[in-house]
């Protein structure tokens, strides 16, 4: 006589001979800092009770391959423990353990219901009703993009957003590596227009905000599935066509390559634009992208000098990318690398606020951060110098009469998959910068662009605190 199954609430420490029917719920894999792999997954039964059940990295290459998400099975045999997860995704007590002895068999259950989610409620996050060692799935439409960090040394790549409900409460979102590079490349595809819905499973919640789990977390954008049609389809009409905007905070924090793959990347540059290569780092490059680079002169009476526009400034400040540009242009009829395109006249009459990394040495400044908030332009507006006694740091604001931007063939260039700028003069790793006479100073500057013929540059002239 066939044994009967086993329910999952029932589950304990008692034996190892349990028979479960299950559906898995969802399956991960969890990588340790000494690079050992093993499986974790949930599991439910026709009661619509969890547990999480461990498969230990002896028993990797066994079960890796025959577990796949949603399959109905029956599974016999495991090793019970008190559920000492840090981060838990259910409420039971207790964890399942593959053993040597655990047998799994891939068959139908009707009775057990389809994959779902349990969405935790914004309010109840704002309230603070969270347990905090939980991880919870969360669903919302993004209104804002708050902050934007690249991948740089020292640095991962996060995207902030701001999550709305259907009732109007609105969480905080931060995406970390590639759920923040995922994220970035839906919202800066041309395609993608309209409302964005995200669904974040075994998102962690503190603090009034959640984030990705770094193992675990899964990040849906629009996708075709029930959860996210039904959230799009109970939005106000007018909000199922407006795309989030990025706030003034998000622009001044977007850096190098915050729109590609978060990978290790080197700094060579493409040999030819138009054929595959090897790079010299030893990566086959098939086709190469092209990057952003435009030079901005700088002019304040007498003074001028000259900023240099990475590849993610000018992504931010035009909406998209160069490769996309570039590929319109061809689209069009037009290879000649010495036209630039129409849409680089955006930069053209277009107040902002820059921060900049002086090289006195060429005459020249990386732009690394800007923001084009009028409050904040106008604020700093007429600031010419600030002293700071204690750090005996001197901050320079120029306020200068014209930009200029330099039409030469520089304005557009190609890279390899793995090189979007030059990463030294994009991160600096301090806040400060050195100019020529040996002073600590922090550049800031606004105001309106020009377009000019390239000019020879001089020195930039700074004024003294006293």
């Amino acid at each position: 006589m066939s044994r009967k199954v086993d329910s999952v609430k029932n589950i304990n420490d008692s034996k190892e001979t349990w028979r479960l029917a299950v559906r898995i719920m969802d399956v991960w894999s969890v990588v340790n800092n000494k690079g050992i792999e093993h499986l974790e997954m949930i599991v439910m039964d026709s009661l619509g009770d969890r547990i999480q059940v461990l498969i230990r990295h002896d028993h990797l290459l066994k079960w890796k391959e025959v577990i796949k998400e949603n399959m109905t099975c029956i599974i016999n045999n495991g090793s019970v423990y008190n559920n000492d997860f840090q981060w838990k995704v259910c409420d039971h007590s207790k964890k399942f353990v593959f053993l040597c002895g655990t047998t799994m068999k891939a068959i139908e259950l009707q009775n057990i219901p389809p994959k779902g989610y349990f969405f935790k409620d914004f309010g109840e996050i704002l309230q603070g009703k969270c347990k905090t060692d939980r991880l919870e799935d969360i669903i919302g439409a993004v209104s804002e993009i708050n902050h934007i960090q690249s991948n740089t040394p020292g640095k991962k790549v996060v995207v902030s957003v701001v999550l709305k409900d259907l009732k109007g409460n609105c969480i905080n979102c931060n995406l970390w590596e590639i759920y923040g590079s995922k994220f970035l490349a839906y919202y800066n595809d041309p395609k993608n227009n309209g409302a964005i819905v995200i669904l974040l499973t075994h998102a962690m919640v503190k603090d009034g905000q959640v984030s990705n789990a770094w193992s675990g977390s899964k990040l849906l954008i629009n996708e075709d599935i029930p959860e996210i049609q039904d959230f799009m389809s109970k939005l106000p009409t007018n909000e199922q066509k407006e795309k989030p905007t990025q706030s003034a905070k998000s622009l001044s924090n977007w850096s190098g390559g915050s729109q590609y793959s978060p990978v290790e990347r080197c700094s060579s540059k493409a040999p030819n634009p138009e054929k595959a290569y090897e790079c010299s780092c030893g990566q086959k490059v098939e086709q190469p992208i092209p990057r952003y680079k435009i030079e901005i002169y700088v002019s304040n009476g007498e003074s001028k000098y000259r900023f240099v526009f990475w590849d993610s400034e000018c992504a931010a400040i035009l909406g998209m990318t160069a490769e996309f540009m570039h590929n319109s242009m061809v689209e069009n009829g037009e290879d000649d690398p010495m036209v630039y395109p129409d849409e680089l006249e955006m930069l053209l009459n277009k107040k902002m606020t820059f921060r900049v990394k002086v090289q006195p040495t060429f005459f020249q400044a990386s732009v690394w951060k800007l923001c084009d908030d009028e409050a904040f332009v106008k604020e700093i507006e007429n600031d010419y110098i600030v002293e700071d006694n204690q750090s005996k740091t001197e901050y320079v604001k120029l306020v200068p009469n014209n930009f200029f931007l330099e039409t030469s063939a520089q304005t557009l260039s190609a890279s390899g998959e793995n090189d979007p700028e030059s990463i030294i003069l994009m991160t600096p790793t301090k806040d400060v910068v050195i100019a020529d006479k040996g002073e600590e100073v922090d550049f800031e500057a606004s105001d309106a662009t020009q377009l000019s013929d390239t000019k020879p540059s001089k020195k930039l002239k700074i004024e003294s605190s006293s």
